[in-house]
Formats: C-alpha cells, sequence, structure tokens
C-alpha cells in the first residue's frame, strides 16, 4: 500500500465515523454533586462532558453569548429558576419519547423546554424529644396555636419556601395563603434566618421545635461528623396538604437554543433519566430519582416513603409572583 492509499483510507474512515463531539453544560449546581453521572455517560458512550460552573447570571450570559454560545444544556436546582430561564427564551423545545414517558407531566414543562431530573421534598424536620409521632400531619397544620413559638424556618422569600407558598395558593387561593403565611409567622420562634440545616441546629439546641426543610439536607448533614449530632436529634415528617401531598420541588435540564452539539446533548439527557443514571444521581445527592423503577439510596430509603403533591411545576412558576406579594405583604421575614 502507497502512503497516499494509507492516508486516503484513514480520511475515508475519518468520514465514515466521525469523531464525537462534547456536550458542554452550563450549571448552578456544583460540579462534584454531577460529577459521577457524567463520568458514568462518558464511559458508556464515549462523548465528554464539560461543566461550567455558573452562580450567578446564567440567563443574562446565554443572552449575551446568543447563537455563538457554547453551551449545550442548562442544568438547575428549583422551578423558579426553570421557569425563568425558559421564559427567557433561550431554551428549544425537546421532543424525546424516552424523555416523557420516564418523567411525569408534572414534572415537565408544558412545552417540553425542561425536563425535571431528581425531586427533593420540602417536609418538615421535627424533635424526637419534644414532638410526639403523628402531631404534625400536614402544612395546614404549621399555621395553628399548636406551634405557637415552635418553629424554625429559613427567609419567606427564599425560592424554596416560595416555592411552598405557591403550592398553598394552588390548593386554597390567594386569601387562605395569606392567612396561612400570617400564622405561620405568628408560630415562628425567632425571625427567619440561615439555611436548612441551621433551622436543625436549632432543634438541637432547643431554640424551636420543628422547621422547614428539604430532605436531602438530612443525607448531607449525616455525612458531616460536625453535623451529625444535629441531624440524630430529629425525625423527617412528610406532611401533606389537606387535599393533596407531599410538596416537591426539582433539579432540572434544559436544552439551549445555541446548542451547537444537539445529537450528544440530546444523548445525555436521555441518558440521565435511565435506571443507571437515576440511582447514581440520587445517591449522590440524596435526592429522589424521577423514575419510579429507579431505586433510591440506602439512606434516603430510611426517611420512609410519600405521595407527591401532583400540582404541576409550570403552576407553581405561575404563582412565584404572588406567593412574594404575599410574603412581602405579611412581613414574613420582618
Amino acid at each position: 500500500m502507497t502512503l497516499r492509499t494509507a492516508l486516503m483510507g484513514t480520511t475515508l474512515a475519518a468520514i465514515a465515523a466521525p469523531a464525537l463531539a462534547d456536550v458542554n453544560i452550563y450549571t448552578t449546581r456544583q460540579p462534584e454533586l454531577i460529577e459521577p453521572v457524567m463520568e458514568a455517560f462518558t464511559e458508556e458512550t464515549g462523548i465528554e462532558v464539560n461543566l461550567s460552573f455558573i452562580d450567578g447570571g446564567i440567563v443574562e450570559r446565554l443572552q449575551a453569548e446568543g447563537t455563538r454560545s457554547p453551551a449545550d444544556l442548562v442544568m438547575t436546582v428549583d422551578i423558579a429558576n426553570l421557569s425563568q430561564i425558559a421564559e427567557a427564551g433561550v431554551l428549544q423545545p425537546v421532543e424525546s419519547e424516552v424523555l416523557t414517558s420516564a418523567i411525569p407531566a408534572e414534572l415537565r414543562s408544558d412545552e417540553n423546554l425542561w425536563f425535571a431530573l431528581t425531586t427533593r421534598a420540602r417536609i418538615v424536620y421535627a424533635s424526637k424529644e419534644r414532638v410526639a409521632d403523628g402531631e404534625v400531619t400536614t402544612y395546614e397544620d404549621l399555621a395553628s396555636d399548636t406551634w405557637e413559638g415552635r418553629i424554625c424556618t429559613r427567609p419567606g422569600t427564599h425560592n424554596y419556601n416560595l416555592a411552598l407558598m405557591s403550592a398553598v395558593i394552588a390548593h386554597h387561593g390567594e386569601e387562605a395563603a395569606a392567612e396561612w403565611a400570617q400564622g405561620v409567622k405568628d408560630n415562628l420562634a425567632r425571625s427567619p434566618q440561615g439555611n436548612d440545616r441551621a433551622q436543625v441546629r436549632a432543634i438541637w439546641a432547643g431554640e424551636c421545635d420543628i422547621s422547614l426543610g428539604n430532605t436531602y439536607y438530612m443525607g448531607q448533614m449525616l455525612e458531616d461528623e460536625e453535623q451529625q449530632e444535629w441531624a440524630n436529634s430529629v425525625r423527617i415528617v412528610f406532611p401533606t396538604f389537606e387535599d393533596g401531598g407531599t410538596h416537591v420541588n426539582v433539579s432540572g435540564i434544559g436544552m439551549t437554543q445555541a446548542a451547537p452539539n444537539r445529537d450528544e446533548a440530546l444523548q445525555l439527557m436521555e441518558f440521565l433519566v435511565s435506571p443507571e443514571a437515576q440511582a447514581i444521581y440520587a445517591e449522590e445527592n440524596h435526592e429522589y430519582p424521577v423514575l419510579e423503577s429507579a431505586e433510591v439510596s440506602d439512606v434516603v430509603a430510611e426517611w420512609g416513603t410519600f405521595e407527591a403533591d401532583t400540582v404541576s411545576l409550570d403552576e407553581l412558576a405561575a404563582n412565584r409572583g404572588t406567593a412574594l406579594r404575599i410574603m412581602e405583604e405579611v412581613n414574613f421575614d420582618g
């Protein structure tokens, strides 16, 4: 074989089997939380994944980059963030039977602009010493006189609490939601402050008896030697709405309008709802998989099961402005 023939053969082979493109992701999630599942995708497909952590201004960045953006996908947490990105017009709809069959309708955009990958329940952390089993069962309970001076929470204007407030509006309407917000405020043991773990520390210290928090913080506290004592002082309670289930929020993903590597990006999105990926994702982050057949981690399994509320996340996103207005009108954080 001549050199010319050899080179021609190499060229034809390259044309027949083009090199796989990388997938580029802008994410507000700490890269170490999602690297394990990305590594599993690369091992299975040979497609590399590049993560760019963006702490703030992700919408503005995508808008400024426009069609020149290198980002194929955006990953973030909370329906408020997903909705904001979708409303900015920087995402494209994705038609995929794999995604729509794996993810319940209430956990994805009506226009298929974003898809939930994991869920987290907004639950009650209750003191094992001072709160009896069954003493709190519903979100509505939190506004009753039983809990006067006994509740701790992070600021009411934080996205996590605004999402819960949006769910209260969805179930009971604006007027009743405002009464509920005032009732919960009246029951606070201290002004809203800190994050969800800080509330569990306050329960451990005897400052309050119950708090609102996301489930995965329990897993994080159990992994931290300094916080294990806080975690062991409380139990997780899954309250429900009187006419619904336990409020959940999500981490999710969307494909950018620019998406230079659309085929590979879609391949990754579909991989992320596979049983393998869902198990890894849930294990690493102490979250719940959206795929019903996927198993939760042993740590999460110990918390018990719950019936998730079925109010659509699109409806919660639509209620966010009203939720914020109510929180400000009752001066919840004051």
